[in-house]
Order: structure tokens, then sequence, then C-alpha cells
């Protein structure tokens, strides 16, 4: 029984990938980006603590605009119509996003560029 609740529970939570690769196209491009800069990683051969970092920030920008993209369906769920504070709520919700990519884009260029001018 705790397996079949474990599979339906992964089964939800894939799901949700899902829907916000086909829903978000902001979730589209972090996943393209993500793609480019880990097939970077391997052209670079990353060490280790690079690849810890490089995969961490990618995940922590893409788990955001999932966040990110939860909270405007609840907001969109529940004041379908426009009010100030709901959209108060989307742009902090936004802005994590935000915060996240641009401390991704440092980590990104702290590792990448020195390796570009070593090429």
């Amino acid at each position: 029984m705790k397996d079949k609740k474990r599979s339906i529970g992964f089964s939800y939570a894939w799901n949700g990938i899902v829907q916000a690769f086909r829903r978000e196209r902001n979730f589209r491009i972090h996943t393209i980006v993500a793609g480019l800069v880990i097939l970077s990683g391997f052209f670079f051969s990353l060490t280790k603590m690079e690849w810890v970092s490089i995969l961490f920030a990618t995940g922590f920008v893409m788990t955001m605009e999932i966040l990110n993209s939860a909270i405007e369906t609840i907001i969109d769920y529940m004041r379908p119509e426009i009010h100030p504070q709901a959209k108060v709520i989307k742009d902090l919700a936004a802005g994590a996003v935000l915060v996240a990519a641009f401390v991704a884009a440092l980590i990104g260029s702290l590792i990448f560029i020195p390796k570009l001018f070593h090429l």
C-alpha cells in the first residue's frame, strides 16, 4: 500500500512539472537555459563543487519558477478580477524568481567566465 501511495505522489509531482512545461513559457526558457548550462558543464569538465553549484542554482531557479506559477494560479483562481493585493502577491512571487535567476547567473559567470578565458 505504501509503494502505491509513493508512486501516486511521484506521478502527481511529475504531472506538476509537465504542466509547468506545457503552460509556462518562462519555465520552458529556464529548462532550455539549464540544458545549455549542463552541456557547457560537460564541455568545460567542471569539478564536483562547480557541478554542485551549477545544479543547485539551476534547480533553485526552476523550483522558484514552479512556485511562482502555483502562486499565480492560486491568485487567478481566488481573485479572477483585478485586485491591487493580487498584483502585489504576483509581483512578489515573480521577484523571487528574478532574484534566483540573478544569483544563478552570477554563479554561472563565476564558474564559466574564467574557463572561457583559458580556451
